[in-house]
């Protein structure tokens, strides 16, 4: 979760978003792609960013995603939630920061990925952490 909290650092803060780091990891915790929030043109979300720069043909059976903000169930801007994505993606294990605050849309990523089966485990040792990343949006 440390090395998706270092991800989240490099967010550029704006005032419509929140700064997210994600990280796809194997069982033996070598990890596999990072990705941040509008690392990618298009309004881009750290899970989605992590998805796409994965190298090709990857097998997801047994890796694990962390991320320092609950992957979103709905989206604003139009784009494709990144639940929807990991349930695509078929990645089993998620590892989350903390909750998506109300800021922007009511989000229920955690019960859709368990409703799916996905196993999702919070690191709340690390949740001060995941929440200083959006200072930007509390003051």
């Amino acid at each position: 979760m440390q090395a998706a909290i270092d991800c989240g650092k490099k967010c550029t803060s704006v005032e419509s978003a929140y700064n997210v780091g994600a990280v796809i990891a194997d069982a033996n915790g070598t990890i596999l792609s990072t990705g941040y929030s509008r690392q990618l043109p298009g309004n881009t979300h750290a899970e989605q960013c992590a998805l796409l720069n994965l190298p090709d043909n990857q097998n997801l059976a047994d890796v694990a995603l962390y991320t320092t903000m609950e992957p979103c169930s709905k989206r604003l801007s139009g784009n494709v939630p990144c639940v929807a994505l990991i349930l695509q993606s078929g990645i089993k294990r998620v590892f989350v920061g903390i909750r998506e605050p109300p800021n922007f849309v009511n989000c229920m990523g955690v019960e859709e990925l368990q409703a799916e089966g996905v196993e999702v485990t919070y690191v709340s040792e690390l949740e001060d952490e995941c929440r200083k990343l959006n200072r930007h949006l509390t003051g």
